[in-house]
This record gives structure tokens, C-alpha cells and sequence, in this order.
């Protein structure tokens, strides 16, 4: 066999094995690429009044948002400060194990809406994204194998688009939109699937770099030439055994006010949980709202709120930063609206070839099994 039938026949039974999986991951990624931007207008809890104050400690959030949740750890919450024109939120779990998530005013911190994320749509839209409702374990394979299954495909896609004389190239780059609905159907699966093709590789390699760490990781070495530590040796170790003063103020409220001296012109600002006082309290400062790749990271002793680390965005290494990039390039933000708008159509054009593709192949099917007309037979014979 030829590297083209070859390459034929790796597209038609791969397609047909993980067309349901490449249609949802798709259209779905498609919704949630301006999820952002449909909440801000349908969600109106999410901006205030920009105010002369400056935003409340953490801890004062803190007590508003758990002030109808009695029971719940202070040490067990996330903070989020969006900038100055968008409430802060509060997050935690809840006594019956809900996802709550309370959104407030930063200047005055009055709550203005309480979230429990597990009927939040795009929460919704997210987890069908990332794991189909599977457990994580599961979707890790199911999903990831599908999305696999997809990049080859797009490689044989092209192999298959390829015109062998140059007088069909033409052909190939248009739809012959007059022609019958079979033959549409058949160049809107190839000229949409090579144009689309560079830009569902990237944000399908970028998926599955999210999914699987190991792959960013060799991406990392490729880029800095090194192995990138792993998460835990990133993090400072306490010493549990080592006597340390308690901090005078609440600890978020300690590493608020330490990054807010340090980096003023931070927009977007995440404080994770205090925990038991065994890991460092980890933070994360971003440049710009809803945007994840310009960021730096603190780490604070969980009982002193002594300063451990900093790993500020310009000191990074340049695989590093392509690491912090990963999510804002799957999602098309990374280059702002016209990136989404991109990534958009990316994603309708990707959900739409397992379709056309299942279109081409049953049709191809029926036509083989339809039978040959007989010769009529001789009034002679």
C-alpha cells in the first residue's frame, strides 16, 4: 500500500473511533471561549464602582462572605482580587461538600452573590470540556487518547488534502458551493479541515499539555535546555519542628499587604488557602485581570507570614513562561479578542469534521453496497 492509502485508511478508523469524543471536547470549547465576556454581561455581581479606597484585607471579606456559613475554617478559603473595577470572591467548600463561591464588593465588602458552582453553566461546560462527567481518572484516558487520536489525524488529513498535480490546488483551497450537497459536504470536511488544521493542532497540543504535565515538561527541556524542577521543589519546605513567631495580623492579610508593596501595578491577585500551617501559603499576582500568563509567584510561612520566595515573571526562564502561557494560548486570550475569535472558529470547524467526516464515509459505504443495474435479456433468448 501507498503512504497515502496508508494515511487513508489511519484517518477513516481513527475518525470513526474518537469522532464523538473530538465533536463534544470541541463544542464545548467553543462555548467556553467567551465565557468570560457572556458573564459580564449577564452576570452583573461581576464589575463595581471603581472607588478612591483601597480594596479590604482579605480578612474582612473573608468574615462577610462566611458570615451565613458558620462552621466553615477560615484557614480553608481562596481569595480572589480582579482588579478595580471587578468584586473579589471568596471561595470555599461548603459543609455538604458544595463548591461556594461568593462574589463582593472589594471597597465596602457587601456580598453581592453567592455561587454554588456545581449548577454554574460554564462549571458545567468546563467539566464536559476537561473529563465528559467521567471520573478525572478515567477522562484523563478517555479524553486524552481521543484528543491524541485528533493530532494524528490532522497529519493524515493533510497527507490526504494534498493534490498530486498542480492544476488541482485550486480545487482544494475552495467549496464548490453550486455542486450537489454530497460533494459540499466533502469539501467543506477537506478545505475547512486544512485551514483549520496549524490552529486545532495548537490548541489541541495545548489541552494536552494541561492534561498531561509530562508533555509541557518536554516541552520546557526543549525550550531551556533543562529539566524543569517539579512543583514540590518549588515550593519552600517548613521546618515544623523550628519555633517561629506568630504573625500579629491574619496571614492572608499578611501576604496581601507584602505583594501589594512589592508589585503595586498588580491587577489580578490569588491567595490560596492558610492550610494547617505544615505547606507555605502560596500566591500568584497577575498583570492584567483574566489574564494567566504574566505572573508571579510568593511563597509565606504559614504561622510567621515571614516571606519565603519569590519567583517574579521577568526572572523566569523562557520554557517557564511558556508553561505560564499554556492556558491563555488554548483559549485564544492570549493574543486578546482576536485570539478568542480565532480560537472560536478553530473549535466550530473542529467539532464539525468528525460530522462531515462520518458524512463522507456512510456515503462511500451505501454506494459500495448498492447494486450494479443487469443488462436486460435478449427477446431472443
Amino acid at each position: 500500500m501507498t503512504f497515502k492509502k496508508i494515511s487513508g485508511k489511519l484517518h477513516l478508523w481513527l475518525g470513526l473511533s474518537s469522532g464523538l469524543i473530538v465533536f463534544i471536547v470541541s463544542i464545548t470549547g467553543a462555548i467556553f471561549v467567551f465565557q468570560d465576556e457572556i458573564r459580564d454581561l449577564t452576570e452583573p455581581w461581576r464589575k463595581v464602582e471603581v472607588q478612591a479606597t483601597a480594596p479590604l484585607l482579605p480578612s474582612r471579606l473573608q468574615a462577610a462572605a462566611l458570615a451565613t456559613h458558620p462552621g466553615i475554617a477560615a484557614r480553608d478559603t481562596w481569595f480572589t482580587y480582579f482588579g478595580p473595577e471587578r468584586s473579589a470572591t471568596v471561595f470555599f467548600t461548603d459543609k455538604s461538600g458544595a463548591p461556594i463561591q461568593v462574589y463582593l464588593n472589594p471597597y465596602t465588602g457587601r456580598v453581592l452573590h453567592e455561587q454554588d458552582l456545581r449548577t454554574h453553566f460554564f462549571t458545567i461546560v468546563q467539566e464536559i470540556h476537561m473529563h465528559l462527567l467521567l471520573p478525572e481518572a478515567v477522562a484523563k484516558w478517555v479524553v486524552g487518547i481521543g484528543i491524541s487520536i485528533f493530532v494524528v489525524m490532522l497529519g493524515t488529513g493533510i497527507v490526504l488534502w494534498w493534490p498530486k498535480r498542480k492544476q488541482e490546488r485550486k480545487q482544494r483551497f475552495t467549496v464548490k458551493w453550486g455542486a450537489r450537497w454530497r460533494r459540499v459536504n466533502y469539501d467543506l470536511h477537506n478545505v475547512l479541515g486544512f485551514y483549520v488544521a496549524s490552529i486545532a493542532l495548537v490548541l489541541a497540543l495545548s489541552g494536552l499539555f494541561m492534561m498531561y504535565p509530562w508533555m509541557l515538561n518536554v516541552t520546557v527541556f526543549a525550550i531551556d535546555g533543562k529539566w524543569p524542577p517539579a512543583p514540590e521543589q518549588l515550593t519552600p519546605r517548613i521546618d515544623t519542628l523550628q519555633t517561629v513567631p506568630t504573625a500579629a495580623q491574619p496571614l492572608p492579610d499578611v501576604a496581601y499587604r507584602t505583594i501589594r508593596r512589592q508589585l503595586p501595578g498588580t491587577h489580578m491577585l490569588i491567595i490560596s488557602p492558610a492550610g494547617t500551617g505544615k505547606a507555605a501559603l502560596q500566591c500568584w499576582a497577575y498583570e492584567r485581570a483574566l489574564h494567566y500568563y504574566y505572573r508571579s509567584e510568593f511563597f509565606f510561612h504559614p504561622t510567621s507570614g515571614q516571606l519565603l520566595r519569590t519567583t517574579p515573571h521577568s526572572q523566569k526562564s523562557n520554557g517557564t513562561r511558556f508553561s505560564d502561557m499554556n492556558y491563555d494560548l488554548h483559549t485564544g486570550q492570549l493574543l486578546g479578542l482576536g485570539g478568542k475569535i480565532v480560537a472560536f472558529l478553530a473549535s466550530l470547524i473542529s467539532a464539525s469534521l468528525p460530522v462531515t467526516g462520518t458524512i463522507v464515509w456512510w456515503g462511500r459505504r451505501n454506494k459500495k453496497k448498492k447494486p450494479r443495474p443487469q443488462p436486460a435479456l435478449s427477446a431472443q433468448g
